[in-house]
């Protein structure tokens, strides 16, 4: 009987933390829920992939946790610290054109005299509860404190590893604009973003920042949800469009038809940032192999490109240090060069005189943190 009262009251108390805890709520109001249910990509209640699939393309869910608890590599997580670069970001000029890896999908852009901020996650972990889904040792050495004012904040999805609560309020006064998927908004509204500075798009959208910029909202294969109800918000990628350039965000999702019909609609890309990494069986749907990730920049008319959601963060099975070495070998020979910064690095990848060195390879190696004052 004690151990029934103490379940219940266990129970009840995470059930109040989670009805009171505004990182995990997120009810519509009447005038989103109505964009929400006009959307063609809501279908019986729910948003929908482009191409409908299964989350869960090898099993259940319950078989996919026993794998990730019991038959996980032992190298899941690097034993060393890893090498990462701390860059004065207040004082890069914004006349250079640029974009710096903060971990995991986290991106730093300087686009046509805009700094951009990419699924900002400055904490370190990502996770409903902070002994959950640890940060790999010195990954998060940024802080919101280390941002200079940003003039958009761009966010996928609202899964935790992309969209993180103290990482978005420590910005709020930072932050010029939000863009992002339909639903998504409502979490900001809640945390204390303006509704004016909150803009929310559907794919294939196009939302206008100032003149001769626009941030294009496209569709991914993939799913969304905090906790326990699935796909009551939509996620995204999104392209960044100035006269000089173009750049793409594939956020997370599975490889698809879609990749070749935005690459048609945007007549290639000169930067494609794409998902390589917390890939398995059982997620074949919703998140590509780095061989998919190769072939959906060749889609995609990619010049360049930079892969993301690995380095930070051990979701998957596999060797922290797998997705490296995977798109490096599948990219042999490509019609892409590909950039492998270290975390922090700056990177102009329209500077061909550029050149990143195999930093995974050098693990027994990397305990020291560089301090970078470019």
């Amino acid at each position: 009987m004690l151990i029934g009262i103490f379940l219940l009251v266990f129970l009840g108390g995470g059930v109040l933390y989670y009805r009171q805890n505004p990182a995990w709520k997120n009810k519509p109001s009447d005038e989103r829920l109505k964009k929400i249910q006009d959307s063609p990509h809501y279908i019986a209640g729910k948003f929908q992939s482009p191409v409908p699939v299964q989350t869960m393309a090898g099993g259940s869910s319950g078989r996919a946790l026993r794998k990730f608890l019991f038959e996980s590599s032992p190298r899941r997580v690097p034993r060393e610290p890893l090498p990462v670069m701390k860059t004065d970001l207040k004082n890069l000029s914004l006349a250079d054109d640029l974009v710096i890896w903060l971990g995991h999908s986290s991106f730093y852009l300087q686009l046509d005299g805009r700094r951009i901020l990419i699924d900002p996650v400055l904490s370190s972990y990502a996770a409903p509860f902070s002994f959950l889904n640890k940060a790999f040792a010195a990954s998060y050495i940024y802080t919101a404190e280390d941002m200079p004012p940003i003039d958009l904040l761009v966010v996928s999805h609202d899964h935790w590893d992309h969209l993180d609560y103290p990482t978005v309020t420590a910005l709020r006064k930072q932050v010029k604009a939000v863009v992002c998927p339909l639903g998504v908004g409502q979490y900001f509204e809640q945390w204390g973003y303006s509704s004016e500075r909150v803009k929310e798009a559907d794919w294939f959208s196009e939302v206008s920042i100032g003149n001769d910029f626009s941030v294009h909202v496209l569709p991914t294969q993939h799913f969304s949800g905090r906790m326990l109800k699935r796909n009551q918000t939509l996620w995204g990628a999104f392209a960044f469009v100035t006269p000089e350039r173009r750049v793409f965000y594939s956020g997370d999702g599975g490889y698809g038809p879609h990749f070749k019909e935005i690459g048609r609609r945007f007549n290639g890309f000169d930067l494609a940032i794409m998902e390589n990494g917390q890939y398995n069986s059982d997620w074949a749907n919703i998140h590509m192999m780095p061989e998919e990730s190769s072939q959906a920049a060749v889609d995609l008319g990619a010049r360049i490109m930079l892969p993301a959601h690995s380095g930070k963060f051990a979701l998957s099975f596999h060797d922290w240090d797998e997705p490296y070495k995977r798109i490096v070998e599948v990219s042999r020979g490509k019609p892409y060069e590909l950039l492998t910064p270290e975390m922090g690095a700056v990177v102009r990848p329209f500077d061909k005189s550029q050149d990143f060195s195999a930093w995974w390879e050098m693990e027994s190696l990397a305990g020291e943190v560089v301090k970078d004052i470019s």
